[in-house]
């Protein structure tokens, strides 16, 4: 399945349009939410006056500011319930105060529980309660500074959660002393919620609530005259389009290395939804890379496997932490929403040019005989990349503990990969593969039929997707052995073409001499 990907150009832009997905999912809010927040803000940036480089400022600070809505969900569930359902409601309120909180505490609990938690609040939890919002501030200035955004960014995420009445977050700043950027994304932020609950008029009524509590007055007013423009805007799919179509600036386009680092980065802010799956991604990324390598397959797809693990798991986001941190069996809709996690990372990448990425990432939960989900695809339809990073996925999972279990032995996790191979629902080369770059000693590798090679496997494989002679050669690396020889006889010697004239189709298949002097396992995976 050699890809686009170790070709791909990303504009930051887009990757932080997904990471905006990603905050939807995390608040409780519908997909596409912080895109509209994002449209409202810059177009109201717009009417301000700011210039070409403000209102790219407020561009990336609405994207970036709930991003980091989800690093303390583990908390947030201990305390409130379905984490998503209590973020969900915090654009309702005029400020989070005691109320709100009383409220959501212990939601969906007995009474006697939230009688304790209550105790537990006055005894010292209210610091642990307020510091939640700080932390999604702190969350969102800190990947801002690992994808290279420029200090007024990081600024303006560092007062997103501020009021004019200096009531905020973390409470160091108030009325104009908060910058402007950040002023007209917290508008613009309750507004949108507002206006896809209850129209125009409902946006305009919450703006006057809260003008000159939460809102800078004159910012309010402004809105109120324009609001009929700014908020008739695209919706649904068109959102993402007129987002990056917005753009004031030209942003920084990433490739190679920059890509990679920051996929990294999104895949270990993804992680800290909870506290089991810390590093997960990457260490599956790393995991699946060698594993592919070591198949033999081409770098396209090693690097695509590298990649499509890194977002493989950013559909987590979309489940509660009551649901992913849960010590006891789940029930069947906690099944479901769990099972739809795979999905929400497809959607999330699907706009963007990551979109690749998440043709294989949606399948890392698949398996071979149709058990799998999210679409219980079976057999043939499951590239090789996927089986490599299901099986890497895996493993990886078990070596890390979870609320019902505890951590795996690594010859405890080889040996349910291995049962999960001959029952049928992994790859057997695959999970081979990863145990082998994991550093267990590999069985014996399977015969490919007809005595064909792994390396001749590759090129069959390559020849039956059309590519010509000199394609495959370019994909596989193999240069010209010899001058003399006619086009092509280095690889129709491998049985996978039609003979040249003057020659024939060798009769017995030749073993790859690379694979003697290698290491462990050297199974090509189907």
């Amino acid at each position: 399945m050699a890809g686009p990907s170790a070709d791909l150009r990303v504009r930051r832009l887009e990757l932080l349009a997904v990471m905006s997905l990603g905050a939807d999912l995390g608040l409780g809010q519908p997909m596409e939410h912080v895109l509209r927040e994002c449209l409202i803000a810059m177009r109201l940036a717009e009417r301000v006056g700011l210039d070409t480089r403000g209102r790219a400022t407020v561009c990336y600070t609405a994207l970036l500011t709930w991003v980091g809505c989800h690093v303390d969900a583990y908390e947030q569930a201990k305390w409130f319930g379905d984490d998503l359902a209590f973020k969900s409601d915090f654009p309702m309120v005029d400020g989070a105060g005691t109320g709100f909180v009383l409220r959501h505490l212990g939601a969906g609990r007995p009474l006697v529980d939230r009688a304790r938690l209550g105790l537990a609040l006055i005894g010292g939890g209210r610091r642990e309660v307020e510091a939640i919002i700080d932390n999604h501030r702190r969350a969102a200035e800190d990947l801002a500074h690992q994808l290279g955004l420029d200090a007024e960014v990081r600024d303006s995420l560092g007062q997103a959660f501020e009021r004019w009445d200096g009531r905020g977050t973390p409470g160091l700043a108030r009325g104009p002393a908060i910058s402007l950027v950040a002023r007209l994304v917290t508008l613009a932020d309750v507004v949108e919620v507002f206006h896809r609950l209850g129209g125009v008029e409902a946006a305009v009524a919450v703006a006057r609530e809260r003008r000159g509590t939460q809102f800078d007055p004159e910012l309010v007013d402004l809105f109120v005259s324009v609001a009929d423009e700014i908020l008739v805007g695209p919706d649904g799919e068109a959102t993402w389009s007129a987002v990056i179509a917005a753009e004031p600036e030209l942003d920084v386009v990433l490739t190679g290395a920059e890509l990679d680092a920051a996929l990294a980065a999104v895949a270990n802010f993804a992680d800290v939804k909870s506290p089991y799956t810390l590093g997960h991604s990457c260490a599956v990324a790393l995991l699946a890379e060698s594993a592919a390598r070591t198949a033999g397959l081409v770098e396209a797809d090693a690097v695509l496997v590298r990649r499509a693990a890194y977002v493989h798991d950013l559909g987590r986001l979309g489940v509660s932490n009551t649901i992913w941190d849960k010590p006891s069996s789940l029930s069947v809709g906690e099944r479901e929403r769990v099972r739809l996690h795979p999905y929400l990372t497809e959607r999330m990448l699907a706009a963007s040019a990551l979109a690749p990425l998440g043709t294989v990432a949606i399948a890392h939960h698949e398996r071979l005989d149709g058990s799998g989900y999210p679409r219980g695809i079976t057999g043939d339809a499951l590239p090789m990349v996927a089986r490599i990073l299901g099986a890497a996925d895996a493993y990886r999972s078990k070596l890390e503990p979870r609320p019902h279990r505890a951590r795996l032995t690594a010859d405890q996790a080889a040996a349910y990969l291995r049962d999960e191979a001959r029952v049928g629902r992994l790859d057997g080369d695959a999970v081979e593969g990863v145990l082998h770059v994991a550093g267990h000693a590999v069985r014996r590798r399977r015969s490919w039929p007809a005595g064909l090679t792994a390396r001749e496997v590759e090129v069959l494989r390559l020849a039956a997707r059309g590519l010509a002679v000199a394609a495959i050669a370019a994909q596989l690396g193999i240069s010209k052995k010899n001058r003399r020889q006619p086009r092509g006889a280095h690889l129709r010697q491998d049985r996978c073409v039609q003979p040249g004239p003057g020659q024939s189709v060798r009769r017995e298949a030749r073993p790859d001499r690379r694979r003697r002097h290698r290491r462990g396992v050297a199974t090509k995976m189907r």
